[in-house]
């Protein structure tokens, strides 16, 4: 049961993309490109999905730029009234900050990979440049900072070549789970600097400690003077403030009456009016869980951090100040300012009068001011703006399509239109037609599931155990159906269910255990016993088998496989040791024509990331083949009957194997590179459809031939007796086609990008009949 472990280079695909990162101009959809379905943005309530960062321009009042957490840097010229996205094709969409030229607002670099700290902080690529606004990027040091996050980016405001970084770990718990075992996940961390633009990074080392760097600000008068952060979210002896007055060469930590003990992440900010104003934000440190992290203290420098008074106004960040820390100064004014975590605070008075003044989405990550002086806020709900400093808001999120999908998107077996999923933050919301979505259930939207017996009977849920809620009228109002469910029992945040495809009524439901409903979920019953290896763990990935609805394979969060043969009461445990998330996922899928056969996919970094089961679990095998070594995050079986197609959602789009993980093709063009958190095959409809952990939920065709397509098929041999058939079609990549050799011999081919493909069979001799199956076009070779 123990892993194999690869020698594979580890993002192999980094340095592909890294050809397209000089441009990628936008065209018209293609017939092999991936459709966008949305949301951008949900229609009740104009939220989309998590924004990491935000920055303006100091003189056009319209000019934005926003980094989604998982999806990607995209711009405004018109004040959010539009968007464009900007960083599709580049290595990863995952965003942790962003900083513009103070010279140039053409000038942005992109810190990949946020530092926020949750299961879903994902981890970056190196940073990202463009000098002309977006239109074409260049990739910065990704040798010195993949596999970690970033915290803040600042440019020197009197030396545009210098920048400074605070850079971090990819978050989660357990610690660095956001990684996904990146070779350079533990890395250096901390504050480094850049003295040519951002080619090169240096660390700074002297009188600040190697730790999480979780905010940074630069003097906006002196450049040298700088100001770091440091807040590893568990706790540590050296977490605090750091003043460097040469340009980092040294650093000084700030004391006075800023605390010592039980301190995780730290935030500050500079007031642009008065730069011997700053304002810190002081957090408890985490528990292993995520538990624990109230607001420490809020602190005012008068004197450049010489001194500090207490200004705190008491807790606003809940037990979440390892993901929600973030403060800035209104800029003309440093005695008013805002303080972000859970809901948002105004400061005024220098800090001896608050207020509320939280957006219309809760969860708050960056603060920009734009050149007119209104307050832009980052939130888990998108972009909002007030320009009467919080007493009224405007939501800036219509085309910005960066919502945070979970797994356990259903498709509806007659309506096309019709997808129900989860949401990060933004509960489970119904697909209505184009990018248009509308939220039925709150909280953080999870699995959800759609009767194949009645579609108008459908269950979502938010967070927890037993937090169910089932429609009964095609979606249009939802009530609780966690009836039965122990609400003690453990999960893995968001519990996979599922219906039985055989038998009408019946369903399945995990915690650390298997539920059993036989009333389409109005009620449920524990049927097994704890599939895991005991607390905290629980219960991932569910499938039951298309074919046989007895056969049942479920995945751990603690890293185990079983399959159960009696319909989910008695398990047998196949697998253990496997990494991957702790939350939901889609990791499993069975054969629909075979239930004995089942692929499993890892989300992890230099290990087996595709593996198989003929044998009900008994024995894997590895499918890996010639796909990238980056994490896979879920799989889809498609089988016609003739040919079963492998699909695998990775970090860096999806793949399709049609010969059991032999060679694997990139499925479809002009997938964004957030990672992929579901595949769906909808068979009614002939298409796959995929859902991202940060651009939204996407749509293709499955692969199929059109024979008037075929442009060519040649077939020949050669003197040493190999036979060769050659393809020329008009078919999109990734189709199959069956080349048969004298009736036999079948090998399936996969079209390229030009729609073209080829095979060959050595040592062949007499007369050969060799077909293109699916069109009956043959071809007839002698061979020596």
């Amino acid at each position: 049961m123990n892993r194999t472990r690869r020698t594979r280079k580890v993002v192999p695909f980094l340095g592909l993309l890294a050809l397209l990162a000089g441009g990628a101009p936008r065209q018209a959809v293609g017939a092999n490109d991936w459709i966008e379905l949305g949301p951008a943005p949900i229609t009740n309530g104009g939220y989309t999905g998590r924004l990491s960062c935000v920055v303006a321009s100091p003189t056009d009042p319209d000019k934005y730029y926003v980094g989604g957490a998982d999806g990607g840097v995209w711009k405004t010229l018109d004040g959010g009234v539009s968007w464009i996205p900007l960083t599709d094709h580049l290595p990863i969409c995952t965003i942790g900050a962003l900083a513009l030229d103070p010279l140039d607002d053409d000038i942005v670099y992109a810190g990949s990979g946020e530092a926020n700290y949750a299961n879903h902080s994902v981890y970056g690529l190196g940073i990202y440049k463009t000098t002309d606004g977006g239109d074409t990027w260049e990739i910065l040091a990704a040798d010195t900072f993949s596999g970690r996050t970033f915290a803040q980016i600042a440019v020197s405001p009197t030396d545009r070549n210098v920048l400074y970084a605070a850079v971090g770990y990819a978050g989660g718990f357990p610690a660095r789970v956001a990684a996904k075992g990146h070779p350079d996940g533990g890395a250096g961390v901390g504050v480094f600097k850049s003295t040519d633009a951002g080619q090169t990074w240096t660390p700074l080392t002297t009188g600040i400690p190697t730790l999480a760097a979780t905010d940074l600000v630069v003097d906006p008068t002196d450049g040298d003077r700088v100001y770091a952060a440091i807040g590893h979210i568990f706790g540590d002896a050296s977490n605090g403030l750091y003043r460097s007055v040469d340009g980092g060469a040294s650093f000084t930590k700030l004391t006075s009456i800023l605390p010592t003990t039980n301190v995780g992440r730290v935030s500050l900010a500079v007031a642009q009016s008065n730069p011997n104003r700053l304002y810190a934000i002081f957090v408890n440190r985490s528990d292993a869980n995520g538990g624990g992290a109230s607001t420490r203290g809020v602190f005012r420098s008068d004197n450049g951090g010489d001194t500090w008074v207490d200004v705190s106004p008491g807790n606003f960040q809940a037990t979440y100040g390892w993901y929600l820390s973030t403060v800035t100064i209104r800029p003309t004014d440093p005695d008013t300012f805002f303080l972000g975590g859970l809901e948002m605070l105004r400061g005024t008075a220098a800090g001896q009068s608050y207020a509320n003044r939280t957006p219309p989405h809760v969860d708050l990550h960056g603060f920009a001011w734009d050149a007119s002086g209104r307050l832009l806020v980052a939130d888990d709900g998108g972009l909002h703006r007030t320009s009467d400093l919080g007493n009224s808001w405007q939501s800036l999120n219509v085309g910005l399509g960066v919502i945070q999908f979970y797994a356990g998107l259903s498709v509806h077996p007659t309506n096309r239109d019709f997808l129900l999923a989860g949401f990060q933050d933004n509960g489970s919301c119904i697909r209505t037609g184009d990018l248009e979505w509308v939220n039925r259930v709150g909280g953080d939207g999870g699995y959800t599931s759609l009767s194949p017996f009645n579609p108008n009977i459908m269950l979502a849920e938010y967070q927890g155990t037993g937090n169910l809620f089932r429609s009964t009228n095609g979606g249009t109002s939802f009530s609780f159906s966690g009836s039965g469910i122990n609400t003690g029992d453990r999960n893995c945040f968001l519990p996979p269910h599922a219906f039985d495809p055989q038998t009408s009524g019946r369903m399945l439901y995990a915690t650390h255990r298997i539920y059993q409903s036989v009333n389409n979920g109005a009620s449920w019953s524990a049927i097994s016993g704890d599939l895991t290896g005991g607390s905290p763990a629980a219960v991932r990935a569910l499938a039951i088998a298309p074919s046989d609805a007895q056969t049942v394979y479920a995945a751990t969060n603690d890293g185990r496989v079983l399959v159960s043969r009696d319909g989910g009461r008695n398990f047998s445990l196949k697998l253990t040791d496997r990494p991957g998330w702790q939350r939901v996922t889609r990791e499993i899928a069975v054969d629909p024509l075979d239930d004995g056969t089942a692929v499993l996919a890892t989300a992890w970094f230099g290990v087996d990331q595709v593996q198989a089961t003929f044998d009900h679990g008994d024995t894997w095998v590895t499918l890996d083949g010639d796909l990238p070594d980056v994490p896979v995050n879920c799989v889809a079986v498609h089988n016609d009957g003739a040919d079963r197609f492998i699909f695998a959602g990775t970090d860096a789009g999806v793949y399709v194997t049609a010969d059991d993980g032999g060679t694997w093709t990139l499925f479809g063009l002009r997938m964004p590179h957030s990672p992929v958190m579901d595949l769906v095959v909808d068979l009614v409809q002939g298409r796959l459809v995929a859902s991202t952990q940060g651009r939204g939920a996407w749509h293709m065709p499955l692969p199929k031939v059109v024979c008037g397509a075929v442009t060519k098929f040649k077939v020949r041999c050669s003197s040493s007796g190999t036979l060769k058939a050659v393809i020329r079609s008009n078919l999109v990549e990734g189709t199959i086609v069956s080349v048969s050799n004298n009736g036999e011999r079948v090998r399936e081919v996969m079209l390229d990008e030009s729609g073209a493909g080829k095979t060959k069979w050595r040592d062949q001799t007499g007369p050969h009949e060799v077909c293109l199956d699916e069109c009956a076009l043959c071809q007839t070779a002698e061979c020596p």
